[in-house]
């Protein structure tokens, strides 16, 4: 009778403590060099390119400026590279748990990809992309609109950032903006 009910103690504390939806689990962060491999042709609309002469791609860089340094230090008392406040939206994946973090990723290629289009790990395969269906359901991020693409924008467009102008999400769109040239 002991040894059923040990038995029952240990499958139940078992249960509990394994993963119930294997499908909840984070998905990692890849990096441009992982996304710049397919998104740099014509046919794609030279997304990469569009990314590397963009403000996104030195995002990072700009916190180690003299003028980030000192807003920094005067806001936050350190330096603009180690203030969550200037990170949360100058480098992809701040603050993410390391194991999620791939190989290719580099912290210092500022507002990347996956920033705006989720996590890469689950669908960064040809044979996944090839399907905008199993894209989405693998991690990536499709924007209904230009209303919700605005508002994340705004998530770090906003006059929260100690250097913020105005931001004009048209004019801005028309910089950024990469759509996939229809066919």
């Amino acid at each position: 009778m002991k040894k059923q009910f040990a038995f029952i103690i240990i499958l139940a504390v078992f249960t509990y403590l394994l993963p119930t939806n294997l499908d909840a689990q984070p998905y990692g962060y890849e990096g441009v060099q992982v996304c710049g491999t397919c998104h740099k042709t014509e046919k794609q609309g030279e997304q990469l390119k569009i990314w590397q002469e963009s403000k996104h791609a030195s995002a990072f860089k700009t916190l180690q400026t003299k003028e980030a340094e000192e807003v920094a230090i005067k806001l936050y008392n350190k330096k603009a590279v180690e203030a969550e406040e200037c990170l949360k939206c100058h480098a992809s994946g701040n603050g993410i748990d390391a194991k999620l973090i791939g190989a290719k990723f580099k912290v210092d290629e500022g507002v990347q990809c996956e920033t705006c289009h989720g996590p890469g790990s689950a669908y960064k395969s040809l044979k996944v992309m090839k399907s905008k269906e199993e894209s989405v359901k693998n991690g990536l991020m499709v924007w209904k609109d230009k209303t919700e693409i605005e508002k994340s924008c705004k998530s770090c467009h906003n006059e929260e950032s100690p250097t913020y102008v105005d931001f004009k999400f048209d004019e801005m769109w028309e910089k950024i903006g990469h759509p996939v040239p229809k066919k």
